[in-house]
């Protein structure tokens, strides 16, 4: 019970710090999710997501498998790419120090 209050107290600080915008990019960054996922809604529904998770499941380990050099190699590139233009957008803004990126922490708790 103590392990798990550990794991829910900090999920729960990290709710509350991106509700209450105590950090400007981690919490556009919610939004613009958040937002994205509001079409996807629109355009299926509940079983439909049931569906298409669940053939996801059991093809994506095998691709994954088959095409990992390239997998790899294209993940590297985005992940590049996105770096530095999250570098530039916090060097425009004001106020925004550098820190652990919020995916980073996220993944710390669960």
């Amino acid at each position: 019970v103590n392990a798990a209050m550990v794991h829910i107290n900090r999920a729960l600080k990290l709710i509350i710090r991106l509700f209450l915008v105590e950090d400007l990019v981690d919490s556009l960054k919610l939004n613009v999710f958040v937002w994205l996922m509001t079409y996807v809604g629109a355009v299926f529904n509940g079983i439909t997501l049931l569906i298409l998770a669940e053939l996801l499941i059991f093809s994506v380990p095998i691709d994954c498998e088959k095409y990992k050099t390239q997998i790899d190699h294209y993940v590297g590139i985005a992940r590049d790419q996105t770096k530095s233009i999250v570098e530039k957008i916090q060097a425009k803004l004001p106020g925004i120090e550098k820190k652990k990126s919020f995916l980073s922490e996220f993944y710390l708790y669960f």
